[in-house]
């Protein structure tokens, strides 16, 4: 998939596997993060150095990103160096051989341990657990350290051949690149085979109750969140959920960040936002506050999400937070890079790629009952897990009890 931009020098290429931490077994937890990894550290034909010589030596930027649905490899250079690149990341991708394996285990039991130290992160991922349970969904990306700590080179190259097979790869480029050149490149560099059909990915979750998850640490805040079931990547309503976090929570006008932060200074990070998968999704809030805030912080957003979930929104809060998606929309068109990673994820999750246009006049067709519609099904407080880091769980508990007897019960 190619999208041209003829106004700049650059192309953003990037390899994109179907494959991710939802497609691990809990014996493999975060093995697919510790092999995007591995896929810097040397093939047959470059070592590591010589792969970060290269991209140097191109002025490019080189990254890879790890999902619980996707991994991802990708780049940014000047068009003249497409065939070199694209060389590089193919080889990468396709033909690791796994050398200095022990030194890199090392680097990712450290990040490990750096996320284990970074509460207002890990709150995130104990709320997965909260609102998918034992699903891999709710399993963190970044994985355990006893797995990366252990798991033999045999399982991981096992591992990589049964997933990065050609009916398994979307190659996606934007940018000064011509479709036909790069289709011509692909032939000669993407010796992969159409391999086995991809390894099949967990199945959808089922239905869960609400619940509190909480994980005792001596910090300086409390790190919170509230969330539950969202919708899936494809879902229609998609575009009405973009809004509807607006709203809530994903700009500085939100009703989140006025009432919590502007109006009363209980905290200075509290945001909502919304993930989305092949067939299901969750919605989150997250805030850090200090201790003595969090019974009136947690207050604050209960109320506002019985008003939101009960009340809906009003018109000007719609045209106000439709206006802000479409120009966030329309201003993140003009990086290549991000046109590359909404035509890779968009194939190869198998949603339709929409023009901007396209999106723009989904945006315009959101009325104000798919919002208030959508608000009363995935915000009413009764049904949103609870998940917390801080020094006591009895306090967090207790100030669950405007939100959600249930919760503190």
């Amino acid at each position: 998939m190619t999208e041209s931009v003829e106004s700049v020098r650059s192309i953003a290429l990037g390899l994109w596997i179907r494959t991710g931490s939802r497609d691990e077994s809990p014996a493999q937890a975060g093995l697919s993060h510790f092999l995007e990894h591995l896929l810097f550290k040397g093939t047959d034909r470059r070592s590591s150095q010589e792969i970060d010589e290269l991209f140097d030596s191109l002025g490019a930027e080189v990254n890879a990103g790890t999902g619980k649905e996707t991994t991802s490899v990708y780049s940014r250079f000047l068009d003249r160096h497409l065939e070199t690149a694209f060389d590089a990341i193919a080889d990468m991708v396709l033909h690791p051989t796994y050398p200095d394996i022990d030194s890199e285990r090392q680097v990712v039991i450290e990040e490990i341990a750096m996320y284990e130290d970074e509460p207002q992160d890990r709150v995130h991922d104990v709320l997965s657990d909260a609102v998918f349970g034992d699903h891999p969904l709710g399993r963190p990306i970044i994985g355990r350290a006893e797995v990366v700590s252990s798991v033999p080179v045999p399982e991981i190259a096992a591992f990589h051949d049964a997933r990065y097979v050609g009916s398994n790869l979307v190659l996606a480029a934007a940018g000064n690149v011509d479709h036909d050149q790069l289709a011509e490149l692909a032939g000669r560099m993407l010796d992969c085979a159409a391999g086995p059909e991809a390894v099949a990915a967990a199945p959808a979750p089922a239905a869960f109750e609400p619940r509190r998850r909480f994980y005792a640490k001596q910090t300086e805040q409390y790190h919170l969140c509230l969330g539950g079931r969202g919708i899936a990547r494809g879902d229609e309503r998609r575009f009405a959920l973009r809004i509807l976090d607006t709203i809530l929570g994903g700009s500085t006008s939100s009703r989140l960040f006025q009432e919590v932060r502007e109006k009363r200074g209980l905290a200075y990070a509290v945001f909502s936002y919304a993930s989305q998968y092949v067939d299901d999704g969750q919605v989150g809030i997250y805030v850090g506050t200090r201790p003595d805030n969090v019974g009136e912080a947690l207050e604050t957003i209960g109320s506002e999400l019985r008003r939101i979930s009960a009340d809906g929104v009003t018109a000007a809060e719609l045209e106000r937070a439709r206006e802000n998606v479409k120009g966030r929309t329309t201003l993140s068109n003009e990086s290549t890079l991000a046109r590359m990673n909404r035509l890779g994820s968009a194939v190869l999750m198998g949603v339709p790629v929409l023009t901007l246009d396209e999106v723009l006049a989904r945006l315009d067709a959101v009325t104000l009952d798919d919002v208030a519609a959508l608000a009363a099904e995935l915000y009413d407080p009764e049904r949103l897990s609870a998940a917390g880091i801080g020094g006591s769980e009895d306090s967090f508990r207790a100030a669950l009890a405007p939100v959600s007897e249930a919760l503190a019960a």
